[in-house]
């Protein structure tokens, strides 16, 4: 039903600009007691601390326009995954089984792949970017991606191609940050924001990434940002988007990720996603199930309120954002 309401949306979203992003990202559902699947004392974000509460990853796929949540899978901590008749209590299948979110969401990812689903370039946090197996599986199924990545990541810079590339000593990409020039540091303004223009100062090099003591990763994009007033660098990422890809077009992708941020606040605040009270797995699925549904005919019907203007074409991804800024 997930994929159906999806593919509805997508639809019609792409009738009128192409895909641009997948997001993934966790939310937050605050709790009182003990007895709601999954729910135990962990960070969210939508509390900005450790609380009680109830963890769904979740999947959106964005145009320069709109968004669509199109999966949220709920997290089961060790804690519950252990404890079988605790799982019982809550109607958790017995196939559910621990898996940390980077699983989590790798598994939605290849599920709306196999959907058919329009492709975009992936976005995350550091949670999900931070780790090596998860990037790796993003190659293995040739989904271009823009992780953020903590500054501990070891790399090693690249200097130049073909005949005349070279390749630098490893370090952390903090330290990395440290050894640009300043014309290798420029600002970007990526869109227009409720208080104005939004821009930080970035540095774009290409790196092998170097986790743990592996060998390196296949060459991509380090991202490294400079927040405005800012002499320290505050934000690093790892992108395998085209090496031809401009310092502006860079950017403009890796900051879609707040759409992921307004599509909970709408399925919240308008869909009551986090207003379900029952203690059961199957019902915190089927109440999921229906807002996700619920959002996808929205999406839809706001899509469908413009005309035709492009095809989806992740070759455009670049451009149409390009338009929207």
């Amino acid at each position: 039903m997930r994929q159906v309401s999806a593919r509805y949306a997508m639809d019609a979203m792409s009738e009128r600009a192409p895909i641009t992003t997948w997001i993934i990202d966790d939310t937050g559902f605050l709790k009182q007691g003990k007895h709601s699947p999954g729910v135990q004392r962990q960070y969210t974000g939508s509390a900005g601390k450790v609380t009680n509460c109830q963890i769904g990853v979740s999947l959106t796929i964005a145009t320069e326009h709109a968004h669509m949540p199109v999966d949220m899978q709920l997290y089961m901590p060790q804690s519950w995954t252990d404890d079988r008749k605790r799982c019982r209590a809550a109607r958790v299948p017995d196939e559910v089984e621990y898996r940390p979110k980077w699983q989590i969401a790798v598994s939605m990812i290849e599920s709306a792949i196999e959907a058919g689903l329009p492709r975009g370039v992936l976005l995350a946090d550091a949670d999900y970017g931070n780790k090596t197996e998860f990037r790796a599986r993003m190659d293995e199924l040739g989904v271009p991606y823009a992780l953020a990545v903590q500054k501990i990541t070891m790399a090693r810079r690249v200097h130049g191609t073909g005949s005349r590339r070279r390749v630098g000593a490893r370090m952390s990409v903090e330290d990395l940050a440290f050894t640009l020039d300043d014309k290798e540091i420029r600002k970007v303004t990526w869109r227009e924001g409720t208080k104005g223009s939004m821009s930080a100062k970035f540095g774009i090099v290409r790196v092998e990434p170097m986790p743990g003591g592996e060998g390196p990763q296949q060459e991509q994009w380090l991202i490294i940002e400079w927040p405005d007033g800012e002499h320290l660098p505050a934000k690093y990422a790892l992108a395998t988007l085209p090496c031809d890809y401009t310092c502006k077009q860079i950017v403009r992708i890796l900051k879609e990720r707040w759409r992921t941020e307004r599509a909970y606040e709408d399925l919240k605040g308008e869909l009551g996603l986090d207003h379900f009270e029952g203690r059961s797995y199957p019902g915190w699925n089927h109440h999921v199930t229906v807002v996700l549904c619920c959002y996808a005919f929205l999406a839809a019907e706001q899509a469908r309120a413009f005309s035709p203007r492009a095809r989806v074409d992740l070759e455009h991804v670049a451009r149409s954002l390009e338009r929207a800024a």
